[in-house]
């Protein structure tokens, strides 16, 4: 069973940066592709960045401006958020995709002010 819990969101200006965490426990490697997605109100859950041994990933909304990392000694995955636009605001929800299933967090809420 893998558990993971999102930290880091909140209200920002626009133009601000927020830094998402998300921790994972449980049975993971670190082959196991993870990432981020969000969901605005309304619409439908998108992807946002993933890294796995392929690489990195990036919805083309938030190239240039997000960037995905992680650090297997804390089975952790970040989401660094530069130069946030309204148009971010969402929930911001981590998975990860292991050999066995995918698991999701229950999400944390970046909202983004004019």
């Amino acid at each position: 069973q893998v558990q993971l819990v999102e930290s880091g969101g909140g209200l920002v200006q626009a133009g601000g940066s927020l830094r998402l965490s998300c921790a994972a426990s449980g049975s993971i490697f670190s082959g196991d592709a993870m990432g981020w997605f969000r969901q605005a109100p309304g619409e439908q859950r998108e992807l946002v960045a993933t890294i796995s041994r392929a690489g990195t990933n990036y919805a083309n909304s938030v190239k240039g401006r997000f960037t995905i990392s992680r650090d297997n000694a804390k089975n952790t995955v970040y989401l660094q958020m530069n130069s946030l636009k309204p148009e971010d605001t969402a929930v911001y929800y981590c998975k990860v995709a292991t050999m066995y299933s995918d698991y999701w967090g229950r999400g944390t809420q970046v909202t983004v002010s004019s």
